[in-house]
This record gives structure tokens, C-alpha cells and sequence, in this order.
């Protein structure tokens, strides 16, 4: 499996659990592999479960950099690209800022709107240069990238 993929499976995760917010993640996981629904990814599960673990840390950033913007505003699609790619971003320094901040475009663009992954461009590009991320070029897996 890509990254890529990896990716879009921790997405569908956080998207899930958007939805059950008291349900454990991990049960989410299982649910989500019994019923077939995603594949069995350690990279998927992981960045699915440390974006929850720091949920409010990532939240707060969206708040920070998403000006004029509430988070009950933010489309739920939206919200779970940004705390996916925010979690890439402050958690895992080993990819790419480039990497992280167009796979979540590209994830609103396939699942969302043309103004959601705008917004979400816009605002994982305040957040990489404001926290002083840009320069960081990881060393992510290139295959699906």
C-alpha cells in the first residue's frame, strides 16, 4: 500500500470517528477491518491514532490559523484533512511538508469541494510557515507520491 492510500484510509478513520467521537479509536480500527472497509495499514492506524491522541493540540492550531473561521464552520471533510496533515506536520518530522499539505488538498478535492481544499491549502500553508516548516523536506516514501 502507498502512502497515498495509507493516508486515505487514516482520513476515512478520522472522518468515522468525527462521527463517534466516544467510540475508541481502536475499535474503530477493528470495525472498520471486520467489515472490510480499509485494509489492514500500521501507517494508517498509527497516524489515525496519535491525529486523535493530540486532537486538541491540532485543533487549536486550526482555530490559530484558520482565521474568521470557527471549527463547527469547517465542513467535517475539511477538518479531517487538516488534523490528518496538522498531525504529519507536528508529529512526524520523517514527511515531507509538501507531501502532507497536498495529500490533504487532494483528499477535499476527491471528497469535498474546490473552496474546502482552497481553505485547506490555505490554511496547512499559514501553518507550515508559521511554525517554521517549510524547509522541512522528510524523507517520506516517494512510491504514490
Amino acid at each position: 500500500m502507498t502512502r497515498s492510500q495509507s493516508r486515505e484510509q487514516a482520513f476515512a478513520l478520522l472522518f468515522e470517528k468525527s462521527f463517534n467521537p466516544e467510540t475508541d479509536m481502536d475499535d474503530i480500527i477493528s470495525l472498520s477491518l471486520e467489515n472490510e472497509l480499509i485494509e489492514p495499514d500500521e501507517f494508517a492506524s498509527m497516524l489515525a491514532q496519535t491525529a486523535w491522541d493530540k486532537l486538541f493540540s491540532i485543533d487549536d492550531i486550526i482555530e490559530k490559523y484558520s482565521k474568521n473561521w470557527k471549527k463547527h464552520r469547517i465542513s467535517r471533510v475539511a477538518l479531517s484533512a487538516m488534523r490528518l496533515s496538522i498531525c504529519e506536520l507536528m508529529y512526524i518530522p520523517e514527511v515531507p511538508v509538501g507531501t502532507s499539505i497536498n495529500e490533504a488538498v487532494e483528499l477535499c478535492k476527491k471528497y469535498a469541494t474546490a473552496e474546502d481544499a482552497s481553505f485547506v491549502n490555505g490554511v496547512l500553508g499559514s501553518v507550515a510557515r508559521e511554525e517554521k516548516l517549510a524547509d522541512r523536506s522528510g524523507s517520506d516514501a516517494p512510491e504514490g507520491e
